[in-house]
């Protein structure tokens, strides 16, 4: 899209500055309208593989400070069979959205879900062999530690433009996004994208100051 931004007077006239957005990064998001009656069935079905495999694997999460990383094929266990379908549902309208070729059907191929208690947090990371990556929140305390978006241009690797002081630029000039969790959200981003979660500063303790989710 090229839009107008303004017009630059001249000694003869004036001249139309014109901008044109391209290469943008895009997230999707969706508040589910059923979250809370499913993360019930969903929290069942993490607690009962975490008493299956308490050791779990590292992959982004710190196991050192307690996080747990469940096995990558969660998708494939009729326990989370609802949500892999709604994750489908959504990367279904953003096939669409993206005018993608009808012909192919976008899938889940790996799923996996992640426990962060009060300490635990996860390293940058991008996801090699997918199109798109998500992550959905089954249990997310206040504090529980965002989701941060690392900006992938390669402008950050030289010099970079000085802003107003004191003044909220905007989005298209951030180079940090962080999205606050919450329980019942799912989350879509390319899976080229750098992302990190800060480390949980939940208060609770035990079961109830774990960040939990699907990925």
């Amino acid at each position: 899209m090229v839009r107008t931004i303004s017009q630059i007077e001249t000694d003869k006239g004036q001249d139309e500055l014109r901008r044109a957005d391209y290469f943008p990064t895009l997230v999707y998001s969706a508040l589910l309208h059923d979250a809370e009656d499913m993360n019930r069935e969903i929290l069942a079905a993490i607690r009962a593989e975490q008493a299956r495999d308490q050791k779990g694997i590292e992959r982004s999460n710190f196991r050192s400070l307690g996080g747990w990383h469940s096995h990558n094929n969660l998708h494939k266990d009729p326990a989370f069979k609802r949500l892999t379908q709604r994750v489908e549902a959504m990367a279904s309208g953003i096939s669409a959205d993206l005018g993608y070729d009808r012909n192919r059907q976008l899938e889940v191929t790996t799923m996996w879900s992640i426990s962060n208690p009060p300490g635990s947090s996860n390293r940058a990371h991008i996801h090699p062999g997918a199109l798109w990556s998500g992550v959905y929140y089954v249990q997310a305390p206040e504090g529980a530690g965002q989701i941060e978006f690392i900006d992938p241009r390669i402008v950050n690797l030289m010099n970079s433009a000085t802003f107003q002081p004191k003044k909220k630029r905007n989005t298209e000039c951030w180079t940090k996004v962080k999205v606050k969790p919450v329980a019942g959200k799912m989350l879509f981003f390319p899976s080229w994208l750098y992302h990190s979660v800060e480390p949980n500063l939940a208060k609770q303790s035990g079961p109830d100051g774990e960040r939990i989710i699907i990925s």
